[in-house]
């Protein structure tokens, strides 16, 4: 499941040791409260989600919003995928 991979992903590739990818909220705010990561955690997030999943994220802005949960992220990948899932 998307959401689960996605919680997975935040984990390692932010080298979040603390962190148990089972315990983060679908809902959880990634940023400020909830998981607190900072601009440096977002930069390096939409870099992999970019190569991962094979979408853009054009704006800080946009990745503002894509950036507000673990829903709200799965959501904007399924609506903004240009790769099929099995070329992953």
């Amino acid at each position: 499941m998307l959401k689960e991979e996605l919680k997975k992903l935040l984990v390692e590739s932010l080298k979040l040791e603390d962190v148990d990818p089972a315990s983060i909220g679908d809902d959880e705010p990634l940023f400020g409260a909830g998981l607190d990561l900072d601009s440096i955690d977002a930069l390096e997030l939409v870099l992999q989600l970019e190569k991962t999943y094979g979408i853009k994220i054009g704006s800080s802005e946009e990745s503002k919003r894509a950036l507000a949960s673990i829903r709200v992220l799965a959501e904007y990948i399924e609506s903004h995928r240009t790769a099929p899932a099995g070329d992953r």
